[in-house]
């Protein structure tokens, strides 16, 4: 075909795009859908996919205020993995990283996933107890999983000081083989691109100000740009303005919206070929194809939905990474971003129908939104199909907070929260 060809990247190339083939289509929105995703990011494309190839339900709608994977698709780390410590997580987004392992080739689009390996390390005892207790938790899981000690450790990542005489001693670390990376806007325009090809409407710049309700059930949604437009089920994946949406139904959800921050630095050559990351100094690092080192730490305290950063965060995440690795010191940062992402008690999802029938929502992800992408929009997908929680969804009911019955993932949800 022509455009594998050195003459047709040519004449494309000197075409500056004008007749390049668009991903998706801008199509005028009908009256009623079947479903209407709220939500235009990773999860809620996924979700739209998922319904049309695994359900056949393509009258869908994904209703984004701006544009395609623009919110926080678009400003994290790319980091996925499922070494999370309980049952339930553990088995959600293993359910995504076993998506993830085949998505390049569902989606006939490369999404980039790289199997680098994801490590923790422990620098004192509790560490390496943790370490050990959620290691052997993956393994009875069936997730993949090693302790390794701080020789292991220096062998995997050289440019690690490992040395007895650092603040923070390395003393080991788990590590999961199968885990990486991935390029976060490709899943987005995979999925959009895989969506739209089955017939759903993506809609952009169209922002929803409320819900239609008719005796006590919402049965569509109101926007800015084309009024009312009507469905049978409503899912709502938000990210940091998840409670914002939930006040706009008349419900209050268990979560708080906070910023979060990462940066990248100046392209180098090659010195890390995994990720690395540390509860306990507080930071995380990998270097991308392009030999930027991805940077990333802990939410700020406050809450908001400022997409900036802030010195004192910044400033905490460099000497957080200056501790494990001193020859970063010299590098210089290139830029910095932030995100809003929502947070719960317990660090884990809420992927729940609602008190209002008919409204569904997946939220709550905090700083683990993007690895579970896969396995949330198929999970999402079948729960709005059949109008009832997939089984993987169910511990993550947003009524858990009522009954006490929660997934406490605040340690191996990692640095975040």
């Amino acid at each position: 075909m022509e455009r594998y060809s050195g003459f047709g990247l040519l004449k494309h190339s000197l075409g500056y795009h004008e007749n390049w083939q668009r991903l998706w289509r801008n199509p005028q929105p009908k009256k009623k859908y079947d479903v209407i995703i709220v939500g235009g990011g990773g999860h809620g494309l996924a979700t739209a996919y998922y319904l049309a190839k695994e359900h056949g339900i393509t009258n869908i709608a994904v209703i984004e205020k701006g544009y395609l994977g623009g919110g926080n698709t678009a400003r994290n780390t790319t980091i996925v993995r499922s070494n999370y410590l309980w049952d339930e997580a553990a088995h959600l987004f293993e359910h995504a990283l076993k998506l993830w392992e085949g998505l390049s080739q569902d989606l006939n689009y490369n999404v980039m996933f790289s199997q680098r390996g994801c490590m923790n390390v422990g620098h004192t005892l509790q560490d390496m107890r943790d370490i050990e207790r959620r290691v052997n938790a993956n393994r009875l899981n069936g997730i993949d999983g090693e302790v390794l000690d701080a020789q292991q450790v220096k062998e995997i990542v050289p440019a690690m000081d490992c040395s007895q005489n650092r603040r923070y001693p390395v003393m080991g670390a788990s590590w999961q083989p199968r885990a990486g990376v991935a390029r976060h806007d490709a899943v987005a325009w995979g999925y959009a691109r895989g969506a739209d090809a089955m017939g759903v409407d993506l809609l952009q710049q169209t922002e929803v100000t409320g819900f239609e309700m008719e005796d006590g059930a919402v049965v569509g949604v109101k926007t800015n740009r084309h009024g009312v437009i009507r469905a049978d089920r409503v899912g709502c994946v938000t990210a940091g303005h998840s409670g914002v949406m939930a006040n706009m139904a008349g419900f209050e959800l268990p979560v708080e919206s906070h910023p979060l921050q990462a940066l990248v630095s100046e392209p180098i050559k090659p010195v890390i070929d995994t990720v690395v990351m540390s509860n306990h100094v507080h930071g995380y690092v990998s270097q991308s194809d392009k030999g930027d080192l991805v940077i990333g730490a802990g939410i700020d305290g406050y809450t908001g939905y400022g997409q900036r950063g802030s010195y004192p965060t910044i400033e905490h995440t460099i000497q957080a990474i200056v501790e494990m690795f001193p020859s970063f010191s010299r590098v210089r940062m290139n830029r910095q971003w932030g995100g809003i992402v929502d947070t719960t008690n317990d660090a884990s999802p809420i992927i729940s129908k609602t008190p209002v029938e008919n409204l569904f929502f997946n939220c709550g992800w905090g700083t683990g939104g993007f690895k579970a992408t896969p396995g949330s929009g198929h999970v999402f997908a079948a729960s709005l199909a059949k109008g009832e929680m997939h089984e993987l969804a169910k511990p993550f009911s947003m009524f858990r907070f009522h009954d006490g019955a929660l997934v406490d993932e605040h340690g191996a949800a990692g640095v975040a929260h």
